[in-house]
């Protein structure tokens, strides 16, 4: 299978990075949507759901990442201690645990963000390895960051699919919908 993870800077904050250019999220998720039907996976902000939302596939499920630590400023009332993870496709089917962690994994994680990296918004190999796992990423597949950055998602990559592989078997439809009904 084939992932696509796009971490973008977020709408209206591309003046913090250095190329200071909006990216166009309209063609963004167009591009998701068009390029990699087996599943991807969006970052923004909690203020760009409103937006981004309406542009996504009804199936798109938005992940939590949570922040145990955010800063503080004294013009913000409410700290921004999440970031939302737009997620669209993936494998089908049952995940078997294989190593620690639970499967299916949960649709949110708790994890530290980066600090000391040259590059604004680095996500932790931490929240990688979740979102692969949220994907249903297995060795043979392939996943393509299209904004690598810092380069910590293709390392993450790298060695959630060494010391993580995972086996997956798939499930009859109508068995999935009656273990969710009930």
């Amino acid at each position: 299978m084939r992932f696509a993870y796009a971490d973008p800077p977020y709408p209206g904050v591309a003046h913090r990075y250095p190329e200071k250019t909006e990216v166009d999220h309209v063609e963004l998720i167009a591009r998701l949507i068009r390029d990699y039907p087996d599943g991807w996976a969006l970052s923004t902000s909690s203020p760009s759901l409103r937006t981004l939302l309406p542009l996504c596939p009804p199936a798109v499920r938005v992940l939590a990442w949570v922040k145990p630590w955010a800063n503080t400023r004294p013009s913000v009332p409410v700290s921004y201690a999440w970031e939302p993870i737009v997620l669209c496709g993936g494998r089908r089917g049952r995940l078997r645990p294989r190593g620690p962690g639970l499967y299916p994994p949960a649709d949110w994680c708790l994890s530290m963000p980066t600090t000391g990296q040259r590059v604004l918004g680095a996500k932790p190999a931490t929240v990688c390895a979740w979102l692969f796992a949220c994907l249903g990423a297995q060795p043979g597949d392939d996943l393509d960051d299209l904004y690598p950055g810092s380069g910590a998602v293709g390392r993450a990559w790298e060695a959630y699919l060494a010391q993580r592989p995972l086996r997956l078997e798939p499930e009859p439809v109508t068995q999935l919908a009656l273990e969710h009904a009930s």
